[in-house]
Formats: structure tokens, sequence, C-alpha cells
């Protein structure tokens, strides 16, 4: 805002005789849009969008799970190599070797290649689970906070039940019991982040529901489907999905560890977890090679924190 066009609101004001009180909503709208005083309103979604752009540690960290996901779709593109074939002769190569630029494994299988491929399934198992604990623990949360009495207080001990196993050791029991699979890890997975997403909700829930805009469409007659449809979820939505990103980099964790301890995805699938796994037995002899699943591994991790961390401040109009 320039000096100028205050001068020229100000001039324009103390030359109208009529009282303030009796301009027209329209008229005064005009006079402060033609001296560059008014304020374009803007979509929460954009001003969000502004505002994690602003972060430049989240906009990185974006950009790397970007590269990650393109990479793994693009991975045919990328190297020649067939993930899942190897030749006996060249085995463990190290990182930097002529024709295999991270190295090959103990049969002797491209690791770019296996990293690329292994990254679908690897991302799928964060993904999936994520997804799917965040609608199911959203809708037991959503209803035991609107319910509550007998029905809210059964489904939240029962999270409370589910939660109070520590992740990984309910997963290994889940996985123990579904047995090995890429299929089993992402339903354990999701067992696992069902009761945390299911108390976020129920929190969220129980704040937006006692607000008068709740109270008046209770009064209005709307049943409470429709009123759990319009009111409660625009409301707690935002709570959830910066909740559920940071799970997405925990799942995957997750998801690896499970596949290093054989409860995974299936050989010779390149699962990063299992790919830990079946190098660790070379750690002596090609250390760097061990090291690649891991540092992709460390790295999407780490990658979704920041990223979620950044989606959190910028959801949040308070910081």
């Amino acid at each position: 805002m320039t000096i100028s066009a205050v001068e020229a609101f100000t001039a324009r004001f103390a030359g109208n005789q009529t009282s303030p009180q009796l301009l027209g909503a329209n008229k005064l709208r005009d006079d402060w849009n033609a001296a560059g005083l008014a304020v374009k309103s803007q979509s929460f979604g954009r001003e969000t969008l502004s505002r994690f752009l602003e972060n430049k540690l989240g906009v990185a960290a974006a950009g790397v799970v970007a590269l990650l996901f393109l990479s793994a779709i693009f991975a045919p593109f990328l190297t020649p190599y067939d993930p899942l074939v190897g030749v006996p002769t060249d085995r463990l190569f190290n990182v930097g070797s002529p024709g295999h630029i991270l190295g090959t494994d103990e049969q002797g299988r491209d690791m770019l290649a296996r990293v690329l491929y292994g990254g679908r399934l690897s991302l799928l198992a964060g993904f999936v689970p994520t997804v799917v604990a965040a609608v199911v623990g959203t809708a037991i949360g959503v209803t035991a906070g609107m319910v509550r009495g007998v029905v809210g207080t059964v489904l939240m001990r029962f999270m409370d039940m589910l939660y109070a196993f520590p992740a990984i050791l309910l997963a290994i029991a889940v996985g123990a019991s579904l047995g090995p699979g890429l299929n089993n890890t992402i339903i354990a997975v999701t067992i696992v982040f069902i009761p945390p997403v299911a108390r976020v909700a129920e929190s969220a829930t129980r704040r937006v529901v006692v607000q008068e805009f709740v109270e008046a469409a209770h009064l209005s007659g709307a049943s409470k489907l429709r009123i759990a449809r319009s009111q409660i979820l625009p409301n707690v939505l935002n709570d959830i999905i910066v909740y559920a990103s940071g799970l997405v980099g925990i799942a995957m964790l997750t998801a690896a560890s499970l596949s290093f301890l054989g409860l995974g995805a299936a050989p010779p699938a390149p699962e990063w977890g299992y790919m830990l796994n079946s190098l660790r037995g070379s750690i002596y002899v090609a250390p760097l090679g061990v090291l690649v699943p891991g540092f992709f591994i460390f790295l999407t991790t780490v990658a979704f924190n920041l990223a979620s961390d950044a989606l959190r401040e910028a959801m949040d109009s308070r910081l």
C-alpha cells in the first residue's frame, strides 16, 4: 500500500459530504478498492498452500517424496536390469562399480534396479495402511465422540486395548498370526494404526460437538449422520490429515521391520526391508551395499516426517 493510495482515499473521503454511516455498502467497497486498500479473500486451501511453500525445508522434503514416487513409477525407464534376475559371476560388486552404480547383491542382481522397483512395494506398504487406518479410525472416532454412552465407551475401550501394546510388537504379533506376505503386512500395519487415528478423531469430535453450530443443527432436526457429514467431519478433517501424513513414514518403517524379520514381502521381491535382511550376511564383504536399502528407508521416513511437520504448520493459522 503506497502513500499516494492512502492520500487519494483520504482526499476522496474528506471531499464526500455524506456521513460515513449513510454510505452504501457497495460505494464504500468501491472506495476501498479504488484506493488499493481492500483485502482480497483467500480460500483455506490456497492459504495453506501459500504457507506451505514458505517453508523451504518442507518444500524440499515434499520434493524428495515426489522424486521417490516418480522413480518408482518410471523404474523400467531408469534401469535396464531386471530386479529379479542376477548374474552369479557379478556377486557383491561395490558401490560405484562399472555398469552397477549402486553395486550388486549376493545373487548378482543390480542394486539400483532393486531399489527402484522396491520403492513400489515400500511406498505401497506405507500409503495403503495409512489411508485405510485413517478412514476406519475416523469413522470409529467420530462415532464414539458423537454417540458417547455405552457404544462410544465400548468402541474407545477396545481401541485403548489395542493402543496399549507397543506398535511394533502388535504388528509382529498380527503379522506372525497371518503369515508372511505383503498383503498380510499391510493388514498388520493397518490394525496397528487404527487406534491412534481413532483417538485423534474422537478427541477432535468431542471438541467440535459442543459448539453452537452443532447444537443449532440438532435443533433444526438434522439426523446424526447428516450432522456428522456436514458439521463434524469438515472440522476434524484437518487434524486427521495432519496426523495421518506423519504416519506414512512410520508405516514404511514398520513394514520394512516386518520384512527384515521375514514376516513381510516374500523373496525374491525387491522390498527394502527384505533387501536389508538378505544382505546382512555380506556386511563384512560389501558394507556399502548393505547401507543402500537402509539409506532409502531413512531418507523416505525423514522426508515424510519433515513434510508432515510443514503441513501441520501450514494448516494451523495460529503458528
